[in-house]
């Protein structure tokens, strides 16, 4: 449990002609790197489908700063629980690069929903996941250091968005460091300073936009706790 939703995504669940239907009930929508799909507070009801690209799923801190709740990819829904409840958004979601979405206004994709129990089920389930995914988030913040919730981070990117090469695994999502940070709970500053120890440690390779894990065992192994490091 994580950062991201199901591994099989809404779309990708529902049958061809589903597929076909719900399309149909939207509108198509690019949005550029960083640019809002719908922010926390607001009382916008339409839910989007994410065709193409990954959104981030945060939500402002008390201190002003940013908690990355989510990753979400193409074929997922973002804006669901408004669209469902009519309650102000409980979150923001942005763009992670270029994104194309499907605008569905609340009234028809909840008319979706009831005219397709399969379809309802599937998003039933989309739900339950990211509650799962929440209350582990939430523990972790609570009892793990800022090198083990980067170590975990680092192996559920890699094992979600990894590509091999050579002897590593790059992790392709296009996270800046301080989006690193958010995800975790922590500040950029401690997460810097997590990185450099994975580095010097040979487990992670940074650059210029990339970002590779060398050894993912050794991350498995921070993260659980089994090995121990000093508190960053």
């Amino acid at each position: 449990m994580g950062l991201f939703g199901e591994r099989h995504t809404f779309m990708g669940g529902l049958a061809a002609a589903d597929r076909a239907a719900l399309a149909a009930l939207g509108t198509r929508h690019p949005y550029a790197s960083q640019d809002p799909l719908m922010s926390e507070g607001e009382r916008t009801t339409f839910a989007v489908v994410v065709l193409s690209g990954w959104c981030t799923v945060w939500s402002t801190t008390e201190r002003g700063g940013r908690l990355i709740l989510g990753l979400r990819q193409a074929g997922e829904v973002v804006g669901d629980m408004a669209a469902l409840d009519g309650r102000p958004r409980s979150a923001s979601v942005s763009a992670l690069g270029p994104v194309t979405g499907l605008v569905v206004p609340a009234e028809r994709f909840r008319r979706f929903l009831a005219e397709r129990p399969h379809a309802n089920a599937l998003l039933v389930g989309q739900l339950s996941e990211r509650l799962r995914s929440a209350d582990h988030e939430r523990r972790a913040l609570a009892s793990m250091t800022v090198l083990q919730r980067l170590s975990e981070r680092l192996v559920e990117l890699a094992d979600r968005t990894g590509r091999p090469e050579g002897t590593g695994v790059t992790i392709r999502l296009p996270l800046a460091q301080h989006e690193l940070a958010a995800s975790v709970g922590s500040t950029r500053e401690a997460v810097a300073k997590a990185l450099r120890l994975l580095r010097e440690q040979g487990l992670v390779r940074t650059g210029p936009g990339t970002l590779a894990v060398a050894d993912l065992e050794p991350l498995r192994l921070l993260a659980s706790g089994e090995h121990r490091e000093q508190d960053t």
